[in-house]
Formats: C-alpha cells, sequence, structure tokens
C-alpha cells in the first residue's frame, strides 16, 4: 500500500469514526466497530493508531476543528462588543453540544484521550484563549482565565443538563438562550442598559 493509500485509509477510518459517534455516541467507538464499518480487518485500525486512544483523540479533534470553525464564522462578522462575541460564542458552543451529543461528549473527555498527541491540545486550547481574552476585554480587573473557566463550567453544565431534559422540567424554559444570558451575567456582570 503507497502512502497516498495509507493517508486514504487513515482519513477513512476518522470519518467512520466521526459519522459512528455522531449516529451512536461515544460509547459506540469500538475498534472493532470502527474497522466493521470502515470495510476493513479489524486489525487495520492498530497499523494507524497504535492505541484506540490515539483514534478516539483524532475523532476528537474533529469535533474541536469543527466547533472552532463554526465559532469563527460566528465571531467573524461580529464587529460588536466583546459581550456581544461571548453571546454568541456561548450560542455556538450550546448549539454544537446539543446537536452533536456524541462527539461533545467525546471532545471534553481528556481523561480519557490522549491530549498530547495528535494536535487535541492545540486544536482545544485557542478555542478556550478566545474565550479568556474576551473575559478579560470585559472584565480586565478580573483573572481572566479563572472567570473564563468558571462560565465554560456553566455552559457546559447547561449544555448537560438540558440534553437530559432538567432544565426544562425546573425552569419551565422551551429555550437556553434565558439561561446563557443569566450565566453571562453571573459571571461578567449585567449586562449594561
Amino acid at each position: 500500500m503507497n502512502s497516498e493509500q495509507e493517508a486514504g485509509l487513515r482519513a477513512r477510518l476518522i470519518e467512520t469514526g466521526v459519522d459512528l459517534v455522531a449516529a451512536e455516541g461515544a460509547q459506540a467507538l469500538s475498534l472493532r466497530e470502527i474497522a466493521r464499518r470502515a470495510g476493513v480487518s479489524h486489525g487495520a485500525p492498530r497499523r494507524y493508531f497504535p492505541t484506540h486512544l490515539e483514534l478516539l483523540s483524532a475523532i476528537a479533534r474533529r469535533g474541536f476543528t469543527d466547533l472552532g470553525a463554526r465559532a469563527a464564522e460566528a465571531v467573524a462578522g461580529e464587529a460588536s462588543s466583546p459581550r456581544a462575541q461571548l453571546t454568541t460564542l456561548g450560542r455556538v458552543y450550546l448549539d454544537f453540544a446539543l446537536t452533536n451529543r456524541g462527539m461533545y461528549e467525546l471532545m471534553f473527555r481528556h481523561d480519557l484521550l490522549e491530549s498530547n498527541r495528535l494536535g487535541l491540545r492545540e486544536t482545544s486550547l485557542p478555542l478556550f484563549g478566545a474565550l479568556v481574552d474576551l473575559v478579560g476585554q470585559v472584565r480586565p480587573e478580573a483573572d481572566a482565565q479563572v472567570v473564563a473557566g468558571a462560565l465554560w463550567a456553566n455552559l457546559h453544565g447547561i449544555a448537560q443538563l438540558w440534553s437530559f431534559g432538567s432544565l426544562q422540567l425546573t425552569t419551565g424554559a422551551d429555550d437556553f438562550v434565558p439561561l446563557l444570558h443569566a450565566a453571562l451575567d453571573a459571571h461578567l456582570g449585567p449586562e449594561p442598559r
């Protein structure tokens, strides 16, 4: 097999994993199932991904790339305030989490993923860096990294509880946007009127 064919098979294994996580969730991502769906022997993935974690990390990287592209596109035309940009990023993040539940679950399992390999940190940390930068512009007196971490944790909680149906039940909300605004107010202070 030449290097172009090998690259093609490696990409096919990742794409198969992306499709599988979208259809059935992170728990379905076994090497054997990915190989079966990619139409290769169950040992073939090991030639390109020595460990299961490396393949999962490559799949998660695709999720971070997708989320990063969506965030960049949403904010690109946004010539508004850092607070408005944070609102836009929050909506993109929550929408991604709720429409890509399997991928979202996989992406944030750094305990399972090989974060130092395959550029996973290089793909995920810039997203957090953008959040820190915007928080720092809104709250220059605060430790922007800590506030951004707390805001991110709050958004992650909203995404999880919304996907479980808990927030709809407890708040009567039919849209996550009021919860997003409440989280922003809690971490950034009330929006100036």
